[in-house]
């Protein structure tokens, strides 16, 4: 019966320290920025090409 007590608390203080970060990252400001998420999905990603600088090889550079 003791375990329980003791699973009972563990799990308040997990659940407590939980909610003081929750508290702390809305006072920081970290779910101020409610309009850009909303428009993120309409732009497309950049594709980056690699540019070779390298010549292709051929057939006849081996001999």
């Amino acid at each position: 019966m003791t375990i329980i007590y003791m699973l009972l608390a563990i799990s308040i203080i997990v659940a407590i320290v939980f909610f003081i970060a929750f508290i702390i990252s809305v006072k920081s400001g970290q779910y101020e920025d409610t309009y850009t998420p909303s428009i993120r999905m309409l732009f497309e990603d950049e594709v980056i090409k690699e540019v070779s600088t390298k010549k292709p090889k051929t057939e006849n550079d081996n001999k």
